[in-house]
């Protein structure tokens, strides 16, 4: 294995505004800061699976074929951490995370879409049930937005929303604090026919018309620069979350994927509409949707830089903006028939928690921020919250919970990692990843260089330990040097006194979050202990909203009992949620359903860890074959939905 050491280097030169600021102050000009805007403005850049070896300033062992200039230059104006990181291994729950400053797990928002009660992906074949999760944030969160609003922010969101049950659902970004949203896809939408025909040209009347240096007209780079445009007068927030590089993996640009077909030694007559084969970063279209992704932000750092600053004279925006650069997770590999990208040496990718699933590109630029900087802080998108508001003199508002670090100490002086700091004034050295969900089933903790994960779905088998424990960086004379971040070597018979002091650790921090786990299946195929002795549901009844579940015991005590509800069944965006039920006795547990409930089922929770629903419902599979909602399987409330078609005005 190859060592690579990564430095932490604070170099002289610093951005254009600082510098500024630090000649006044030395020529005797004693209001220099009165010269500059109170409220500096702010950019939250959010890219859709781009990995940590996507961008080439990231390199690492193998040199990356994909070019991305403008991303590289803006590395350059400030702090690039190379130990940056997602608070969760998928989308939806790191983008609620970021805006809401709660650790998924705390949000009980943990994975995609969610809201919907546990079943099992098939019903004979998984041992394991992944646990309710929240379909969305709600409504009522303080929001990074909502709390920049009410300080004089104009705010605007651009581009991917998904912190809802699905991408068009209540609540959308006017109701979260943005007065100005725009959610256009633009040239990502799916090529026809194909992606190997129907490419962008110059034509008039296209509607991805070329531009001048050849790049397809994209609505959501487009949008951003509007904003920029109508509210650069004020002090702004945009938040630009990039639909690239998310499937589909296409480009629109003929020239580009030429290019990389050409870079990457393949004939471009054998590109197929679907799957691609190669290994490693070959894949040609992906490669040229980095490039796109890059070249549309770049436009946004020129317009910064080329624009003069309406609230401050004689300076470009760019002198009063923070920008901040990032992946929601890490990159996805691979799709049915298809390989993405690779994250190495990272190992896997998007939909785990291991290194190459969370470990995630971060630059952050901006007034006193000092340039061309690489740090091996370890740092997280909670932080990004605290950060700002503290970047923009604003207070945090009271009784809200923030689960990141406010790092702005840090990016003045960013060789000292000891600035990086806790509420309650000690060194963040400790990290916990969440992800119950899927075919991972783990949490994680990073703990100073050793990283931790608890499988859930272990049971002992070869593939799947209880636990593994990975070196990741030793520190040498206060350098971080790297280890194992392939995560190769399981060091769990080694050093075992480790394991049980992360592993509790990771418990106490998911214990406060009051996290949800998974349950066992009891209807699982193969041999678990304690599946013959889990509980049966016999009837219910349901007496005004009060339900009473009968059911017999087996053997094993039920421990907990949950009801899982909805007040929208049949809808569209049929949306549950969960509270729980009071056992009354050894055969009974009873529960008041909330007003407006359509629909309702029961889980019984063993001693054991055993999930039992009341009705049985069907697994994900056959839910899917069949294209029947929950509440199709579920009882009936004493209310019926109908579904209202009202479109929501979207602020201009």
């Amino acid at each position: 294995m190859k060592k690579h050491t990564i430095l932490s280097i604070k170099t002289n030169l610093l951005t254009p505004v600082f510098g500024v600021a630090l000649y006044l102050l030395g020529s005797g000009v004693s209001n220099a800061a009165d010269l500059r805007p109170s409220k500096p403005n702010i950019i939250l850049l959010l890219t859709d699976d781009l990995g940590w070896q996507d961008v080439k300033c990231y390199d690492l062992d193998k040199p990356s074929p994909m070019e991305t200039p403008n991303i590289d230059g803006l590395a350059k104006r400030g702090v690039k951490f190379w130990q940056a990181y997602s608070p969760a291994p998928t989308c939806a729950p790191t983008r609620c995370a970021i805006m809401s400053g709660n650790h998924p797990a705390r949000a009980q928002k943990t994975h995609v879409v969610g809201g919907h009660p546990p079943i099992a992906q098939s019903k004979t074949g998984w041992k394991m049930i992944a646990p309710w999760y929240s379909g969305r944030m709600p409504a009522d969160e303080v929001t990074l937005a909502k709390v920049l609003q009410g300080d004089g922010y104009v705010t605007g969101h651009v581009g991917k929303w998904h912190m809802a049950i699905n991408h068009h659902s209540f609540p959308q970004p006017e109701d979260q604090g943005f007065d100005w949203t725009r959610s256009e896809i633009g040239m990502t939408a799916r090529m026809r026919p194909s992606r190997v025909s129907g490419f962008a040209t110059d034509e008039e009347g296209d509607k991805y018309k070329l531009d001048e240096n050849g790049f397809p007209y994209h609505s959501n780079s487009a949008n951003a620069l509007s904003f920029l445009k109508e509210n650069k007068a004020k002090p702004f927030f945009l938040y630009y979350a990039t639909w690239l590089v998310h499937t589909p993996i296409h480009t629109r640009n003929e020239r580009l994927l030429e290019k990389y077909c050409k870079k990457l030694g393949i004939d471009k007559s054998t590109l197929k509409d679907d799957g691609w084969e190669g290994a490693g970063q070959t894949n040609p279209f992906y490669c040229a949707m980095v490039e796109e992704l890059d070249y549309h932000v770049g436009k946004v750092f020129d317009y910064l830089d080329e624009t003069d600053d309406p609230r401050w004279p004689g300076h470009k925006l760019s002198e009063n903006t923070y920008v901040i650069f990032t992946s929601d997770n890490g990159g996805m590999e691979t799709m049915p028939g298809e390989i993405i990208t690779d994250n190495y040496p990272l190992d896997r990718g998007k939909i785990s928690a291991m290194e190459g699933g969370v470990r995630v590109p971060l630059i952050i630029t901006g007034p006193g921020i000092p340039a061309n900087v690489e740090s091996d802080a370890v740092v997280n998108g909670l932080d990004f919250y605290p950060t700002l508001l503290k970047l923009a003199g604003v207070k945090k508002p009271e009784g809200k919970h923030l689960d990141g670090c406010d790092l702005t100490e840090f990016l003045r002086s960013p060789s000292n990692g000891a600035l990086i700091k806790n509420p309650d004034g000690t060194v963040r050295d400790t990290m916990v990843w969440h992800f119950p969900n899927s075919a991972a089933l783990e949490s994680t903790i990073r703990v100073g260089g050793y990283k931790l994960i608890r499988n859930y779905a272990n049971f002992g088998g070869p593939k799947k330990p209880m636990f593994e424990l990975y070196h990741l960086y030793k520190d040498e004379e206060g350098k971080q040097v790297r280890v194992d971040i392939e995560e190769a070597k399981n060091l769990v018979k080694e050093m075992p006194e480790k394991v049980k002091e992360m592993d509790a650790e990771l418990k106490k921090r998911l214990t406060e979050m009051k996290a949800s786990y998974p349950y066992k299946n009891p209807n699982y195929g193969g041999d678990l202990e304690g599946k013959e002795r889990v509980c049966s549901a016999k009837s219910h009844t349901l007496v005004g909203d009060e339900v009473n579940v009968i059911y017999e015991g087996n053997g094993a005590k039920v421990r907990r009992a949950n009801l899982l509800y909805t007040l929208n069944g049949g809808s569209k965006d049929e949306e549950w949620f969960r509270m729980p039920a009071k056992i009354i006795d050894e055969s009974m547990v009873s529960v008041v359903l909330p007003k407006g409930t359509t629909h309702y089922v029961i889980n019984l929770i063993d001693e054991n860890n055993f999930l039992v629903s009341y009705p049985e419902l069907p697994d994900k599979k056959v839910l899917g074959k069949t294209a029947t909602t929950y509440s199709d399987h579920a009882l009936e409330g004493n209310t019926k939905f109908e579904a209202k078609r009202k479109k929501k005005k979207v602020t201009k």
